[in-house]
Formats: structure tokens, sequence, C-alpha cells
């Protein structure tokens, strides 16, 4: 007897969020193939009308679920009711069938106190001194939330998720995990079923986690990202700059199809400021955290073979819907 968490993604916009529930199967192999299709009320999810409410949910991705007895998460698609693809299914339009894109997405997020309606860390009458000792911070007076995120890194590692790193953002409460992922879809999956646990650890401190790009508004604070490190056979092994000009430049002409897609509300965060290049501009640059993509010294010191990041991407954002624009646009020029 076996307990399947089946998650998906609602049709909400501008924004998707998480949805789950539990299917009993007996004599389960713990294998995606034996994970059967299942029905959900669309109705209810802002993905179908209520006179003809079925959709289906297409397990794509299992793991082990860390935190319930004999227990899988199954991270899944959302087809129509005829087996195609729904509207609000973004991995399905992700072209990397033979996995030679490589993603690794660098997730932040707040952990918000919904009594104060603050990130921990403020005092629910003002706010904690300016940025700057919050970074990778140790200590109580700097670090608020250790053991939801501790909890959390430890949940993806028995899930057997390529988490590669945690540590305190800029701001005080802000957070960020790493994933990394051969395979753009299954970067996706594993982004999706991190979050999720993390909503679900969430609930056991009373803490929301608050995905926004800008919860604090236009005041001196940076906001979340979801930086996309990413690569494929060419950019691993070129060995030629001229070649990554050409696919940085191929990006110009599409900023308007990247952003969006790049998560809700952007033009809070990208600024020019904290971090960010400005949403009307597009820039690219070595070791530059203010360009909109970044070449990292790393790949300039391995005779341009690696990876670039594009640092636009926000919180938010769904990562399958990210890796499809940067598949596209990547391959439109090689």
């Amino acid at each position: 007897m076996a307990k399947l968490e089946y998650i998906w993604l609602d049709g909400y916009k501008p924004t998707q969020s998480l949805r789950s529930k539990t299917k009993i199967e007996g004599d389960f192999s713990g294998k995606l193939e034996d994970c059967p299709n299942w029905s959900f009320d669309g109705s209810s999810t802002e993905q179908a009308p209520g006179g003809s409410s079925d959709c289906i949910l297409k397990p794509v991705f299992i793991v082990p679920d860390p935190q319930r007895r004999d227990a899988y998460l199954v991270m899944c698609e959302v087809l129509s009711a005829d087996g195609k693809p729904h509207e609000s299914n973004g991995r399905a339009t992700i072209a990397d069938d033979d996995n030679d894109f490589w993603f690794g997405f660098e997730q932040e997020y707040f952990l918000w106190d919904p009594e104060t309606n603050k990130p921990l860390g403020f005092p629910a009458g003002g706010y904690p001194g300016p940025q700057g000792p919050y970074y990778c911070s140790v200590g109580a007076k700097n670090a608020f939330g250790r053991d939801i995120v501790e909890e959390h890194l430890d949940a993806c590692l028995d899930a057997g998720l390529n988490v590669e790193g945690i540590n305190a953002e800029v701001a005080a409460g802000q957070w960020e995990f790493q994933i990394f992922a051969k395979g753009a879809k299954e970067a996706g999956d594993q982004i999706w079923v991190a979050r999720y646990l993390l909503e679900r650890i969430g609930e056991k401190y009373g803490v929301s986690i608050n995905w926004h790009c800008k919860p604090l508004g236009a005041l001196d604070w940076n906001g979340s990202g979801m930086h996309a490190n990413f690569s494929n056979e060419v950019l691993r092994t070129t060995g030629d700059e001229g070649v990554y000009k050409k696919i940085l430049e191929a990006f110009r002409p599409v900023v308007a199809e990247h952003i969006a897609v790049y998560g809700a509300d952007n033009d809070q965060r990208l600024t020019g400021k904290h971090e960010t290049a400005s949403i009307h501009d597009y820039s690219y640059g070595v070791s530059d955290r203010g360009a909109s993509i970044r070449i990292p010294l790393y790949t300039v010191q391995k005779g341009w073979k690696g990876y670039l990041e594009d640092r636009r991407p926000n919180s938010a954002a769904d990562p399958y819907k990210v890796a499809a624009r940067i598949i596209k646009t990547v391959k439109s020029v090689l």
C-alpha cells in the first residue's frame, strides 16, 4: 500500500500555484510507469468550465516522499479531456527531448510571517537594520528561519533531489536553494517538487513562503530571483568566444518574449538596482551581476567552455517556461 501525492500546477494567471491530492495504490512498485493517470476538477483550478470540468493528471516525475511513510511525490502534467496538453502546461512546451540542455536554477524566496505580514526577522512595528549583514549570515541577530531551511534541505536530499546548496540571502528572512539537472524538464520537475516541500514544511511552522519577486515594494531591499544557469553541448565545448557572442546576441531581439515568461511584476524587480539590469535594457558581461546575462568567470577561464546565467527570471517564474524560452532562443542561431 502506498500514498501517491499527485502534484500539478493550476490555471491561475499571471502566476500559477501548486495543487496536490493523495491517491492510495496497493502493491505499488515505486516506478513512474506504474503511476496511473488521474483526473481532477478543473473548474476549481481555473482549468475547465463547470459543465465539462474533468482534466487529466499525467505523471512525469516521481521521488520518495521524505516526510510520509510509504509515500511518493508525483509531479504531473495537466492534459485536457482529449489527452492533449492543457494550455497551462508549460512543461509540454520544452523542446529538449535529448536532454542536451542543462539547467541550474537559483531559487530565492522569503519566509513570511502571516501575523506581521512581513518577512521573518522584521519587527512588527518597523524594519530591521539595512541590508548588509544578512547575506550568508550566522547567528540569531541576522539569520531568521534556519530551522525551516535546514529541514527543507534534508527533505530535498532525502527525496533524491539534486540540491547543490543553500544560503541566507541579502534581505532579512530571504533564503535561496540551488538545483541542477541534466535536462530542462527534469530541472523544472525538481524545482517544483522542492517548492512543494518548502510550502508543506512552512505549514508545520505556521510560516508562509513568499515567492513574489518584490514583496517589500519600492523599499530599499533586494527582490527575489530565480537565476537560470544554462548550457548545451555547444556552450560546454566550443572554446570560441565568437560563438558565445552569437548566442548572447540572439537574446537581444526577443527580450519581450523572455520577459513575458520570466515572472509577473518583474518591472518591480528589474530596475537597474539591487544587482539587476533594467527591464528596458539588454546587456551581458563577464562576471557582471548587473547585466541581463552574466558570463561566468569560470566560462572565460576555461577557454570559453562552460555556461551562461540569465539573471532576469524572477522567483515566481515557472522554470518549465523559462527553460523552454531559453532553449528556443539558443537553438535559433545553432
